[in-house]
């Protein structure tokens, strides 16, 4: 097998923890093609292991990637949510990833990588190698250049902050799928009476709009700000519109596309307990909606 071959069967892998490290598509897009750049530098044939060498090269630039990010999403317009995956992204991820029995290797939810941002870079690499590829302790040692007790640490301090920071509810797909859809027709009503009674109390939304469109610039937190917020903005903003929703799937869970005819106004996504909405994400810059929207388009 040929080198680029070589390359070229595990791209889809170094895609997935390039993506799972850094939350953006076109970010990992530059760290595979690095990647390939220090490949092709290589006598491949002295390598026992392409997948392996590979895999940590990916890492690697993924967590000098994601350093140099940190700065640039700390002076952010508002919250920082990820770029959603498109469906056949997220098929070829979920395949991807070996350790079917451990919950992050299927679990590519923008809500998982929201909370992954709070992680510092070793800790989110050291957490997904770990527990969404099945890595031991001795290869994440290996490639984070420490001890195999240090990587533990990391490990562990990782999960329990995405435990702390993301409490796990049991609620089927269609749960799910139904709520979100009770809440579009909520939301295009513009009646906070009713929105509230689908959000739970300590409800939490948070809205990317990037500085390019209207969206809160800080979290939003009770169900009853959340709810006079959105119906504001429909007020505000969309009066006169006929807005639809499209019911989807985006990172392996339900979501809805908002648009105003063909234009795409946003993406609006949420974490439930079963029965209320604990969580809402509303992404709106459309730096992050490109590939989405050109998707949709082909599709038309």
């Amino acid at each position: 097998m040929t080198g680029t071959a070589t390359f070229e069967r595990h791209r889809a892998h170094l895609r997935n923890i390039a993506y799972r490290m850094l939350g953006e598509m076109a970010a990992a897009e530059d760290v595979v093609q690095e990647a390939w750049l220090r490949w092709r530098r290589t006598d491949g044939e002295d390598i026992r292991d392409p997948r392996a060498w590979l895999s940590a090269a990916t890492v690697r630039l993924s967590l000098d990637a994601l350093r140099k990010v940190r700065a640039r999403r700390e002076s952010y317009v508002g919250p920082w949510l990820p770029e959603p995956l498109l469906p056949d992204d997220t098929r070829a991820f979920t395949a991807d990833a070996p350790a079917a029995r451990a919950e992050l290797a299927s679990d590519l939810s923008l809500a998982l990588l929201h909370v992954l941002e709070r992680l510092s870079p070793e800790e989110r690499a050291a957490l997904i190698l770990h527990d969404a590829f099945d890595c031991d302790y001795a290869e994440i040692a290996a490639i984070l250049d420490k001890n195999e007790a240090a990587c533990r640490k990391l490990v562990s301090r990782a999960r329990e902050r995405v435990k702390a920071d993301r409490p796990r509810f049991t609620a089927s797909k269609e749960a799910h799928r139904d709520l979100l859809s009770r809440f579009a027709k909520a939301s295009g009503s513009s009646d906070p009476q009713e929105m509230m009674a689908l959000l739970a109390p300590d409800a939490i939304a948070y809205t990317d709009g990037g500085g390019r469109v209207s969206a809160a610039l800080n979290p939003i937190y009770g169900a009853d700000k959340i709810a006079r917020f959105i119906a504001g903005l429909g007020r505000k903003f969309y009066a006169n519109a006929t807005l639809n929703m499209d019911m989807t799937e985006l990172n392996g869970q339900p979501a809805l596309i908002v648009r105003e005819g063909t234009e795409m106004l946003g993406v609006m996504a949420i974490e439930t307990d079963g029965e209320k909405i604990t969580t809402l994400y509303g992404l709106r810059n459309p730096d992050k909606l490109n590939r989405l929207t050109h998707a949709l388009q082909l599709s038309n």
